[in-house]
Formats: structure tokens, C-alpha cells, sequence
């Protein structure tokens, strides 16, 4: 440093102490940067990379960006996963000795961003901290500061069950220890694309103990709290106050959604395009406040278990479905309420302007007019519990409207904010100010006459004050002494007088107080409404949930969907249809299934062509379910639902090329993610499972992974394949069954009829659905050729083999009679494969999981292959 002016030792101390952070450097009108920091922003901002003291041996890479285009810059900064350390001055210049002190105001972070021109209006941002403990559970702690929501949940699962929770949440930034394994950060960094951040300190701050009272005797959630209670505190530097309790969220109350099924059933965003236009979200969001389309999001994410919830929430919709004006006239009320949650953080952040509170106040005034609208729908209990949790605010909304006038400027430290009337210094200076620049109109007017020069005029400029000017071709007008020549201009002269100075001290004092005075004033009122954010959030808590509620009835109605049953015993629903798909055809085509579920019949084993909507018909059952457990009608005729604690899923082909792991390997985690950790409750649903390897192991592994949930998981299942082999499975299993996707065809075309009916499919049709595909006319006769020749050769090798009684040991799966598809569990003559037979007969099958099967299945096919 000794090399280095004061000012750039200044910024080496204080960069020093932000490593991780770009500091943006309080320099006159710029934030510069210099050094590393200077050139990665350079890079990444698309900004000229200068030098400081170019003169010197060494001189010192820099950067800058205006101070009040700086926003645009820290977005994109922000955007990339950076963070950024505001650093500006303290003092006032003229009165520093040296150096001017300056000090790191804020860290904004991914997960720290207060400014809405940053923020998505329709997405959470949250920052979580991750915590881990010695017995190998595992606390996450989630938080948006825009909106002061905190949360909690304890995983005792193991890490897996943390990384699948925190891929459902839209988090940009995590803050963990530095002693979280190196491996489990590398997947959180890699996998979850999020900014990592650290903070060790986890001893609890008194200053957050309203936050955290609940909590106090578990001592592993005050921990994770503290730590990420700790980070904001030292990020952000500033007031709080917006903080909510930390909800404490019971997992094992909501509809587990792994991070597979998440994806798989696109709830909130598509697989391929990753945005929300063809996701669940896309087709139920009609809410209308910003807040609202937040909630449902969430209740996307973690639909409920608990049944009489699920009912209160469906009595409302029913409400609101069957009275469409007063719905009507609902939507619009809330089309005037604006984001009660992130105005009440502004507030509280003590960077809300004037506009905010006017949006507040504006807000508020429309509870009344939600009240009454609710009172015509007073029709049941839930409606009624809803009112009473809704109130207004009449001490704050009086408060803003005999204060802030209805249209402020954005500036908070300009004046024109507060209204005439409601401090009566502010009025005195006002009026003076007045009075004196009328003083000055009719000035102007008299010395018009007294000169009889018609353009002269009496102006103002900040540089000079007030003055008057003359045009140079009326100057001989001007008697004698008159006035004090102040500034000579090329067409004209520019003059004062002792009167007029005195006059412009008058009023150039009573603005400059009555601006000092409308700020003090306008933070004071600020406060005042801070006392009040736990209302402001409560309110926006109901408001919210009354617009989820009503986009769910608007929905329901234009899409046709029923209200479901919630049963026992039996899942049956009758013409149900794809919620999504439904409104991409957008033309009446879709074709509706049943779907029945119960004790004995828990597995429904799905064969038919590709591209004839198995997949969709799997889907669509989730969907269903989801919202259901929501508390949205949905898609069918009639729906008696059960209530499902998890869905697992294995819906197609995605390589994690970013773990390094293969389609087939995907295929495989994902089912012993499911066989692992499904209950009787579950609904599995597996599509073409083994289709990643060769044709016997894949046709093995099915078998046995359906035989697994079968036998030892009992949940309710969807399994599609096209083995058709694997439908015999029907005579061995009782709680299986076979159903089909009808297809036929027609002067060698096939027609996809996408109706479910019972039994297995015929054919795979896969020829034809190459031709629906336009492959080369000469492709698809050469794979027909090819077809007819393996099927010749297949049937030779099938009466080959029960001639010679299966004298060599070979296993054939393609036997047209059924009894031999099943010879692998009868006796097999060769005296070569005895050993292998004894070894098969001992193997523990239903106490292993299917992995295990797996390998010893490839065993022993390796040891009949080497005899």
C-alpha cells in the first residue's frame, strides 16, 4: 500500500474486507473499480477498461459506471451469480480533513436484492442457509428479504432429501459453512446453479429474538436461523423490521415432490424451453395481484395432506365457480391492489418513495369493496372465516390520505410531496416562497412600464439566482443607474438590483427549508407506517389467498373442471383429461380416459404404440392429483380421489450429462428413488423403464422392479412399456392389471384412437410411427423387409428350441406359447447349468432391492454365458 496514494489505500483496506464482492467505489458521480475487479467488470458489463496514473510503471486497471445508471449495472451482475459491496462516502467533502471517510453501505447478493426494478413481480427470491449437524440431519432456513417471509424444515432423510428440497425452491443463493464437505458444495454450485455464500457465526443476536421465540428450545433451528439471520444482518447493514417469524414447515404435512417429479410433470416450468408457457403453473395462473401469482406457486409446490384443509380451500372455490358476477366484480377490485408484501419490505428497508405509499393507501381502500363482495358469497363457514381474518386499516390509510398528495414525484428529496394542511411551518414557507416569487412577477411587470422596454424579463438560474435581462437593442431604454450590471451575453445584459437579491434570499431560503421539511416530514410518516408492516403483511397474506382461490374457480369454470371427492378406498376418475395438453390443442380434440385405482388393483401395466398418449395418460393423473391437493377443481367428469403423501416419477429420456450419468443410469436413480422411499400411499409412475440397456436386461429389470412395488411397496402405480412379454406378469400378480392404448390400422396406416381400455396391446406399430415421422420411403421398406425377416427367423428359432426340449439352456422371451415365456423357473436339463439353477433357487428376491437383483441377475447370466 505504501506505493499507493491515500485514496487507493483507502479502497485496498476496504476491498480487503469484501474479497468475494465487486466494490463499487464512491468516486464524485462514477462508482469505479480497479484492479481484478476492474477487469472481470469490464468483461462482463461490456465497459471501456482504462488505467489510473497511466504514467507510472505500474498503472492501475479501472473501471466505472455512472452512480445513477448504476442499477442496470448491479443487475447484470447480480443476474450472473456476482455479488456487489456499495461502498460510499460517510461525510461531507468540505468538511473532511484527508481523505474522505468512506465505508460499505450494502451487499447486494443474488438472494439479498431489495430494488423491484431487480426482482421478478410473479417469483419468490429466496436465499436459504443450509445447516448440518453431527447426528446427520440437516435444518434449511429459507428467506425472501423482498417480502420478509422466513421459513424453516428440519430433513433427518439424509443429504439426498436436502438436495431434492432445495431444487424445488426457487433459490438464487445459499448460505452455508465452511465445513460443509467439499463434494455437497460442488453439487449445490453445479446442479442447483446458485451462489454460494458463508457464514459460521450461528450464535443467536437478542436483536431477532421476536423472530425466533418459537423456536428457542431446539436448539438445532436456532442455529440454522442465526446463521443465515447473521449473513443478512451483515450484508445488508441496515433496518429489519420486516422480518416475519420463521414458519416452521412439517414436510411430512405436505405431498412430497422429489426433484425428478418436479421436473418430470412440469409443474412450473417446461423441460425443454425451461419458462412457464405449457406448465401446470401456466394453465391455473389467473390471479391478478403479483403476490397472488407468488402463493400459487408455492401451493404448487407443496400441496396438502391434510384433508379438511384441502375442503376449506375447495368451499371457497365452489363459492366463487358458481357466482360468476360477484367473481367478476372481485377480479376487478384486485386489479387496484398492488403488491402489499414488497412495498411493506421497501418500508421497512427505508427505500419506499412517496409512489409507494400511495399504491399502499391506494391498495388499502379496496378492502371495503373485497369485503363487500365476499358478503354476497357469505354462503358458507370458510367464506365467513375468510371476512373475519380481513380487515381494514383506517388509521393507516387516514394517515397517507391527509399527508401525501395522489401524485408525487419519484424523488423523495425534491419536495411536492406532502399535502397543504398538514404542518403548518411547511405552509409558512410555502407561503413565502409564493408570495415572494409573486413579488417577482409583478416586479417585472412594473419595471416593463417604468422602462417601457417590453421584452425585458426577470429570470433565474442557479449560478446567479434571480436577474434581469435586457436585450442589447433595448439597453438605451435603461436610465442611469438603475441597476447593477451582473453578466455581458451576446444578444444581451444581465442585471440585479439590492431589492431583488434581498427578495430571491427570501425565497430561495423559505424552498430550501420547505424541501429540508418535507423530507424530515416524509420519513417521519414512513416510520409511522413501519409500525404497521405485521398488518400490511397479514393483509397481504389473505388478499393473496382470496386471488389464488379465485383464479382457481375462474379456471375451473372456463376449462370445465368438477370439484373432486376426496375417498378411501378407490381412485376413480371418469373422462379425465391432461390440464395442459387440453389447452395446447385448443381445439375440442382431446380425447378423455378413466382411470380407476384401488386395493385390488394397484398397478395398471400400460402397453401400446409410441405417440399414442401413454405418457400423457400417466401424466395426467399426477396433474390431477396435484390439484386436487391443492384445492382446484380439475380435469373430468367426476373424480373420487385418494389423498397421496408422495409422487414419484420416471417420465422420459434426459441424460444428466452435468453429474455425468447416462440416460439408463438417470432411468435407474430415479426408480430406486421411488422403490426406496414410496409408502401404500404413493403413486408411482414409470415410463418404459429399461429401455436404456439390451433388450434382456432391460425386460429383466422391468419385471422385477414391477414384481418389487408389487410385493413389498403396494403403492398405487402407472408402469408403461413395450415389452410386451412383461403382460403375462397379469396371471402371476393379482393386484396388477393390463390395459392398452388403442391403435388400428387401416391400408397400412395406423390410426391413434388415445383411448384407455382393458388387456394388453396387439402391436407396437413402431414402423408406422417412423412413416407418421417422414423417414425416407426407402428407410421404412427396408426396416419392414428387415421386420418380416426377424420375425421368420424368430419363429424358426421358437420351434427349434421345443424340439430339442431347450437341450443348449438358452431362455427364449419370444415363445408364441405362453407357458414357455415363464420356463425360467422350471427345471433345465443341461447338468452345465445345474449349479447356476441351485445358486437362483437360494437368491433372497424379494428381500433385495432392484439394483441388488440386478447385479445378481447379471451374475449369473454371465456364468451360463462362459459354460
Amino acid at each position: 500500500m505504501a506505493k499507493h496514494t491515500p485514496m487507493m489505500e483507502q479502497y485496498l483496506r476496504i476491498k480487503a474486507e469484501h474479497r468475494d464482492s465487486f466494490l463499487f467505489f464512491r468516486l464524485g458521480d462514477f462508482y469505479e473499480m480497479f484492479f481484478d475487479d476492474a477487469v472481470l467488470a469490464a468483461r462482463e458489463l461490456e465497459i471501456t477498461l482504462t488505467k489510473r496514473d497511466p504514467g507510472q510503471n505500474e498503472p492501475i486497471p479501472m473501471c466505472g459506471v455512472p452512480y445513477h445508471a448504476a442499477q442496470n449495472y448491479i443487475k447484470i451482475l447480480i443476474d450472473k451469480g456476482y455479488k456487489v459491496a456499495i461502498c460510499e462516502q460517510v461525510e461531507d467533502p468540505k468538511k473532511a480533513v484527508g481523505v474522505v471517510k468512506r465505508e460499505v453501505v450494502q451487499i447486494i447478493t443474488p438472494g439479498t436484492v431489495m430494488d423491484h426494478g431487480m426482482l421478478k413481480e410473479s417469483e419468490s427470491n429466496y436465499i436459504a442457509s443450509l445447516t448440518h449437524f453431527n447426528d446427520g440431519s440437516y435444518a434449511i432456513v429459507y428467506n425472501d428479504l423482498s417480502t420478509g417471509e422466513n421459513s424453516i424444515a428440519l430433513i433427518e432423510e439424509g443429504w439426498d432429501a436436502v438436495f431434492h428440497e432445495l431444487y424445488n425452491q426457487s433459490v438464487k443463493e445459499i448460505v452455508i459453512s465452511s465445513e460443509l464437505p467439499n463434494e455437497f458444495q460442488e453439487q449445490l454450485r453445479e446442479r442447483l446453479h446458485v451462489t454460494l455464500s458463508y457464514q459460521d457465526e450461528v450464535n443467536f443476536n437478542a436483536e431477532f429474538r421476536n423472530l425466533c421465540d418459537h423456536l428457542l428450545n431446539d436448539e438445532r433451528l436456532m442455529k440454522a436461523f442465526s446463521r443465515l439471520l447473521n449473513y443478512i444482518q451483515h450484508t445488508q447493514k441496515r433496518s429489519l423490521d420486516h422480518l416475519q417469524p420463521a414458519k416452521v414447515i412439517k414436510l411430512d404435512n405436505y405431498l412430497k415432490l422429489d426433484m425428478y417429479s418436479k421436473r418430470n410433470l412440469e409443474l412450473t416450468e417446461t423441460i425443454m424451453k425451461k419458462g412457464k408457457h405449457g406448465s401446470l403453473l401456466w394453465v391455473l395462473d389467473r390471479t391478478i395481484t403479483a403476490m397472488g401469482t407468488r402463493l400459487l406457486k408455492k401451493w404448487l409446490e407443496r400441496p396438502l395432506l391434510n384433508k379438511k384443509r384441502i375442503e376449506e380451500r375447495l368451499a371457497i372455490v365452489s363459492s366463487l365457480y358458481d357466482n360468476f358476477m360477484e367473481r367478476d366484480s372481485l377480479r376487478e377490485t384486485l386489479k387496484s391492489v398492488y403488491d402489499l408484501e414488497r412495498l411493506a419490505g421497501r418500508i421497512a428497508f427505508g427505500n419506499a418513495n412517496a409512489r409507494d405509499l400511495i399504491q399502499l393507501k391506494q391498495s388499502l381502500q379496496n378492502i371495503p369493496e373485497i369485503l363487500s363482495v365476499l358478503e354476497l358469497l357469505n354462503d358458507n363457514q370458510e367464506i365467513k372465516n375468510l371476512m373475519e381474518r380481513l380487515f381494514y386499516p383506517k388509521e393507516i390509510v387516514e394517515l397517507l390520505e391527509t399527508s401525501i398528495i395522489d401524485e408525487p414525484p419519484i424523488s423523495v428529496k425534491e419536495g411536492s410531496i406532502i399535502k397543504e394542511g398538514c404542518n403548518e411551518t411547511l405552509d409558512k414557507y410555502r407561503e413565502a416562497a409564493k408570495n415572494g416569487k409573486k413579488w417577482i412577477t409583478e416586479l417585472e411587470i412594473a419595471e416593463k412600464e417604468a422602462t417601457n422596454i417590453k421584452s425585458l424579463k426577470i429570470k433565474y438560474n442557479r449560478v446567479f439566482g434571480y436577474f434581469i435581462e435586457v436585450t442589447k437593442a433595448n439597453l438605451y431604454l435603461i436610465p442611469e443607474d438603475r441597476y447593477e450590471r451582473k453578466q455581458t451575453l451576446t444578444n444581451a445584459e444581465r442585471f440585479i438590483t439590492p431589492e431583488l437579491k434581498e427578495k430571491e434570499l427570501l425565497i430561495l431560503e423559505a424552498e430550501e427549508k420547505s424541501v429540508e421539511l418535507e423530507y424530515e416530514l416524509f420519513t417521519e410518516i414512513r416510520e409511522k407506517i413501519k409500525d404497521h408492516i405485521p398488518e400490511i403483511q397479514f393483509l397481504a397474506e389473505v388478499i393473496s389467498t382470496i386471488d389464488v382461490l379465485q383464479s382457481f374457480a375462474t379456471v375451473s369454470e372456463a376449462n370445465n373442471y368438477t370439484r373432486p371427492n376426496f375417498v378411501e378406498k378407490e381412485l376413480k376418475i371418469t373422462q379425465g383429461r391432461h390440464p395442459v395438453v387440453e389447452q395446447v390443442m385448443k381445439n375440442g380434440s382431446y380425447v378423455p380416459n378413466d382411470v380407476s385405482l384401488n386395493d385390488e388393483r394397484t398397478i395398471l401395466l400400460i402397453t401400446g404404440p409410441n405417440m399414442s398418449g401413454k405418457s400423457t395418460y400417466m401424466r395426467q393423473l399426477a396433474l390431477t392429483v396435484i390439484m386436487g391437493q391443492i384445492g382446484c377443481f380439475v380435469p373430468c367428469e367426476h373424480a373420487d380421489l385418494l389423498i397421496f403423501d408422495q409422487i414419484f416419477t420416471r417420465i422420459g429420456a434426459a441424460d444428466d450429462l452435468v453429474a455425468g450419468q447416462s440416460t439408463f443410469m438417470v432411468e435407474m436413480l430415479e426408480a430406486n428413488h421411488a422403490l426406496q422411499h414410496a409408502t401404500e400411499n404413493s403413486l408411482i409412475l414409470l415410463d418404459e423403464i429399461g429401455r436404456g440397456t439390451s433388450t434382456y436386461d432391460g425386460m429383466a429389470l422391468a419385471q422385477a422392479i414391477v414384481e418389487y412395488i408389487h410385493h413389498h411397496v403396494h403403492a398405487k402405480t402407472l408402469f408403461s412399456t413395450h415389452y410386451h412379454e412383461l403382460t403375462s406378469m397379469e396371471d402371476e400378480l393379482d393386484r396388477l392389471k393390463n390395459i392398452h392404448v388403442r391403435a388400428e390400422e387401416h391400408d397400412g396406416k395406423v390410426v391413434f384412437l388415445h383411448q384407455i381400455k382393458d388387456g394388453a396391446a396387439d402391436e407396437s406399430y413402431g414402423i408406422h410411427v417412423a412413416r407418421l415421422a417422414n423417414l425416407p420411403a426407402g428407410l421404412i421398406s427396408r426396416a419392414t423387409a428387415i421386420l418380416e425377416q426377424l420375425e421368420d427367423k424368430e419363429k424358426v428359432n421358437t420351434v427349434k428350441e421345443t424340439s430339442e426340449e431347450m437341450e443348449v439352456g438358452q431362455l427364449s422371451f419370444f415363445v408364441e406359447n405362453k407357458q414357455a415365456t415363464k420356463s425360467v423357473s422350471k427345471e433345465i436339463v443341461s447338468s452345465a447349468h445345474k449349479k447356476v439353477m441351485e445358486e437362483l433357487k437360494e437368491i433372497p428376491l424379494f428381500e433385495m432391492t432392484p439394483l441388488d437383483a440386478m447385479n445378481a441377475l447379471y451374475r449369473l447370466q454371465k456364468q451360463i454365458q462362459e459354460q
